[in-house]
């Protein structure tokens, strides 16, 4: 579908909720997948420039997640243009998809509507060696090493000091100290910010309650692959979810199957299919920003060839240059 054609589905919504929209969608394409990252700030700063001061933004929001630092500044950017600030979510809107949600003050989700856990992966340099891969990082989970001690201590029953010191030497001999350092310094780190995240909506939050929530979206959910549905998100964890009228949801999983269709999300991307000759530069958009006012796409701009040496036939993808770029 053509932009224009999008605008008007994105118009039709502003008017039933007497807002402005803005829309974020970070793409799930296998091989040109895209994440939640510090690189879009700037990005929804000239489009909220652009959009002014307005007494309601809804974010119309797509993503499996990505950089759990990036949801607490956009929440603030988006904050200082609106008085109130309302997330739409038709389908998923994981990880540091749902830290936006968490600074809302409306969460509105349609019957497809997805949230998911806030308990990241942790990488860094001191993290097991990938035996498949040496040069690669094994991710540790936060609530994994959790489980783990509490495995230790509840289910096989050491409950005294010594015994819990031999479990954690244990475990700090399969995985270097320093990396379980970062880990509970991540878990302290994703706990405050969706107690501050929450904190930001304009209603009074009670601290025992928004602690309850955080509790719940890191501990009680067991696998990061979970997926909350509306319902759950309303009755059991507490979110501040909003069903939409009828013609509502039907228009915001319109736009959803525009964004769908804009970014090929549905079909993996090849680019031996693009080649033409023996060599052919492609680009392709795996993100979109885009409101009335403007659109970003982030871009993989690369160069795909036929090769015949050492063996006749190989195809050959280099990606030259990725990042969002300013369309309109």
């Amino acid at each position: 579908m053509s932009r224009e054609k999008r605008l008007k589905v994105l118009q039709k919504i502003g008017r039933l909720r007497e807002s402005t929209l803005l829309c974020y969608v970070t793409g799930d394409r296998e091989n040109v997948n895209t994440r939640i990252a510090p690189d879009v700030t700037p990005f929804f700063y000239r489009h909220l420039e652009m959009i002014g001061r307005r007494k309601r933004i809804d974010l119309f929001l797509y993503t499996r997640g990505g950089d759990i630092l990036t949801p607490w500044r956009l929440v603030h950017l988006i904050r200082e243009y609106a008085d109130e600030f309302n997330v739409l979510v038709p389908f998923r809107a994981y990880s540091a998809g749902t830290l936006i949600c968490l600074g809302a003050d409306e969460i509105i989700m349609g019957k497809m509507g997805e949230l998911g856990p806030i308990d990241p992966s942790v990488v860094n340099a001191f993290n097991p060696q990938d035996p498949a891969n040496p040069a690669a990082r094994i991710p540790v989970n936060i609530e994994d090493v959790y489980s783990y001690l509490a495995l230790a201590r509840d289910e096989a029953g050491l409950r005294s000091e010594a015994d819990l010191s031999r479990a954690f030497l244990l475990l700090a001999e399969r995985i270097h100290p320093l990396a379980l350092g970062n880990v509970h310094r991540n878990y302290l780190l994703i706990r405050s910010l969706a107690k501050k995240l929450l904190g930001l909506r304009g209603k009074h939050s009670d601290p025992d309650e928004v602690g309850r929530i955080v509790d719940h979206l890191t501990e009680k959910l067991y696998a990061h692959n979970h997926m909350i549905s509306r319902r759950e998100a309303a009755e059991e964890i507490g979110l501040p979810v909003v069903y939409p009228a009828r013609e509502l949801e039907r228009l915001l999983w319109e736009l959803y199957q525009c964004y769908v269709a804009e970014l090929s999300l549905d079909e993996p991307f090849n680019p031996a299919q693009l080649l033409k000759g023996a060599r052919t530069e492609f680009a392709v958009a795996g993100g979109l920003i885009e409101s009335e006012y403007g659109q970003d796409a982030f871009v993989f701009s690369g160069v795909v060839e036929r090769r015949d040496y050492p063996e006749a036939g190989q195809i050959c993808v280099n990606i030259l240059k990725q990042g969002w770029k300013t369309v309109i």
